[in-house]
């Protein structure tokens, strides 16, 4: 009965986006009004539980929050003048075989996008350029959050990763092997399923191809100790890869030169440099990270007596957050077009204002959905169905390893606090049922960065960026058979390796 109350909030949510469309909006209230009911008369939630819970999920939603409104503001600000049509227009005319660029800009240019950025903002870049392209808003959302989810673990500069290994205590040579070949895995079956939802099955010989050379970079790139660089170098290697085999022929006549495909590049390039420049470790890093801010929570204790220990808050690098390179790019791409002749339309104002329109609705969903997050947290719902599932499974337990992952991405709508959450359990389990340990916490952190293609935070801020919010239950609907599937995938994997 408590695994079911447990799980309850959680059903709820998916009922309502992916049975009855609801969006993000909506059902995250909905769910997280049901999770503090729950809480209260199950768990023994009490006042302390509730409050210091729900800042700490307030901290996390500003966090993702300071990710979407200035990767909104930048794309609408070149929407204005034509820059996302300019670089489609640019990609169709360099790849030969458009069925195969398509998926490979869902995939592996998205992939390289997360490797740098991460927090949805690759599928809020890539799914208007897919749109404009000629693929349909859904199947645009569809294929980039299906798509980027394989360079997860080891975007946003290794964030993940680092936390990984901090919270496993784990040495990176025993944890990056397992990882990188479950991530492989993953990284061939997103682009086959990036290519499925967008009708171009015929080019799968290409994807499957593509796939095992992104998967090989991105294996040796981490295993040679720069896991910070391996999503984003795999990304490169793909798009580079792709289109050296599916190019098109040099034309007797050159394309004109289009200033806005060369100032949409030399913004959205211009933000991926400032992400290296920055983010690499060095000398700049290590000054650049000095300007932190974090809060130390209080512990706290349910009626029912369930201990939370005090802990530390939402970490914020006021400079190395994604936020910062997109605010000094987006304030240097409006200084240099203001007064250009492509940009004489040009509005700040007016970007300002579609974005606080797209923005407000997806920053309800986010809030609430991750509250949910850290109330079932703090209230032992989340630890309780990973226990469970343990219980039921014993020795099978592997197989459902990585959906575990999956549950807390699709919860907290982030593999690093999926991370934070389950794999403290995914060793005690590992060390009770006799298995290796590097397996079991390879499966969750796998299964958390594919569970980014269903999380609601992440689909919300796809939708917003191609005129689709509130059909996230929508995207929803099409992502979960694929993130099901290779989570069946990943937990034969991660059994079979685990008796070996």
């Amino acid at each position: 009965m408590f695994y079911f109350l447990a799980f309850l909030p959680i059903l709820l949510i998916l009922v309502l986006m992916a049975g009855f469309h609801w969006s993000g909006q909506k059902a995250g209230p909905a769910g997280w009004a049901a999770g503090v009911l729950i809480a209260i008369f199950a768990f023994g939630m009490n006042w302390q539980v509730f409050w210091v819970s729900q800042y700490k999920g307030l901290l996390i939603s500003i966090y993702v929050l300071l990710v979407l409104w200035p990767a909104l503001l930048l794309y609408f600000f070149i929407s204005q003048f034509g820059g996302i049509k300019a670089i489609a227009e640019a990609m169709q005319r360099s790849v030969r075989d458009h069925q195969f660029l398509a998926v490979l800009i869902a995939w592996s240019f998205a992939g390289m996008l997360e490797g740098i950025t991460g927090f949805g903002v690759p599928v809020a870049i890539v799914a208007p350029i897919l749109v404009g392209m000629g693929i349909t808003p859904i199947l645009a959302v569809t294929a980039a959050a299906i798509g980027h989810s394989w360079a997860v673990t080891f975007g946003g500069m290794g964030l993940t990763y680092h936390t990984l290994i901090s919270v496993s205590q784990m040495e990176p040579a025993t944890i990056i092997p397992p990882t990188a070949l479950l991530l492989g895995i993953a990284c061939v079956f997103t682009g086959l399923a990036s290519a499925r939802v967008m009708g171009a099955m015929k080019v799968w010989h290409k994807v499957l191809i593509t796939g095992l050379v992104i998967s090989v970079v991105q294996y040796f790139i981490s295993a040679a100790g720069f896991p910070q660089l391996a999503g984003f170098l795999a990304g490169v290697a793909g798009v580079f890869f792709g289109w050296l085999i599916s190019r098109a022929p040099r034309s007797e006549t050159p394309a004109p030169r289009d200033p806005r495909l060369i100032a949409a590049l030399t913004a959205y390039g211009g933000l991926v440099l400032l992400n290296i420049l920055i983010g690499v470790p060095g000398p700049l890093n290590t000054i650049l990270d000095g300007f932190r801010w974090q809060i130390l929570l209080p512990g706290t204790l349910t009626a029912t007596g369930f201990a939370m220990a005090s802990a530390k808050g939402q970490l914020f690098r006021f400079i190395l957050h994604p936020a910062f390179p997109m605010l000094v790019i987006i304030a240097l791409t409006y200084l240099a077009l203001r007064r250009s002749s492509i940009c004489k339309e040009c509005s700040m104002r007016a970007a300002w204002a579609i974005t606080i329109k797209t923005a407000l609705p997806a920053t309800m969903g986010i809030i609430f959905t991750i509250g949910l997050a850290t109330l079932m947290e703090y209230s032992r719902m989340t630890l309780l169905l990973a226990e469970g599932l343990a219980a039921l499974m014993q020795s099978a337990y592997p197989l459902t390893a990585a959906y575990v992952g999956i549950l807390g991405a699709f919860a907290t709508g982030s593999n690093n606090n999926s991370n934070v959450l389950f794999i403290p359990l995914q060793k005690a389990v590992a060390v009770l049922l006799g298995f290796a340990p590097a397996w079991l916490v390879a499966a969750q952190t796998t299964g958390g960065a594919i569970g980014a293609m269903v999380a609601p935070a992440k689909l919300i801020v796809g939708v917003s960026t191609v005129g689709l919010l509130g059909k996230e239950g929508d995207v929803l609907r099409k992502t979960l058979p694929y993130v099901l599937v290779l989570g069946a995938i990943l937990g034969i994997v991660t059994f079979l390796m685990v008796q070996v």
